[in-house]
């Protein structure tokens, strides 16, 4: 007996990938491109097309990037991880400052505050 592909998602994991499979059925719709065509396009079948479209977690990021290329729609694909969106980073590294820094406010010349 193998080994499951599958491991149990978070929700919010699963709800996300649905959601972005869906969101990638309806782009390549709108833009009225056939499955054949588009899995041709990123170079995958149509069953591995019909999985992204699915949001199946077991299918690479690397295809969810090609597809989404495909697209016209990879720039997002970078900030996904972007540290300037990343608030819980961001509050981490503010906490490490040393406090005269982090305490200090900027004052603004129209306020004088």
């Amino acid at each position: 007996m193998g080994v499951s592909r599958s491991r149990a998602l978070p929700l919010p994991v699963g709800r996300a990938l649905t959601s972005l499979g869906g969101d990638i059925r309806n782009a390549r719709r709108r833009r009225r491109i056939p499955t054949a065509t588009m899995a041709e396009r990123a170079g995958i079948s149509r069953t591995t097309l019909h999985k992204v479209e699915q949001g199946d977690p077991g299918v690479s990021l690397g295809t969810y990037a090609t597809v989404l290329f495909v697209l016209g729609l990879e720039e997002r694909i970078a900030e996904l991880a972007d540290p300037r969106n990343d608030a819980v980073g961001l509050d981490l590294e503010a906490e490490a400052l040393p406090k005269r820094i982090r305490g200090r406010r900027r004052r603004t010349p129209a306020t004088g505050s």
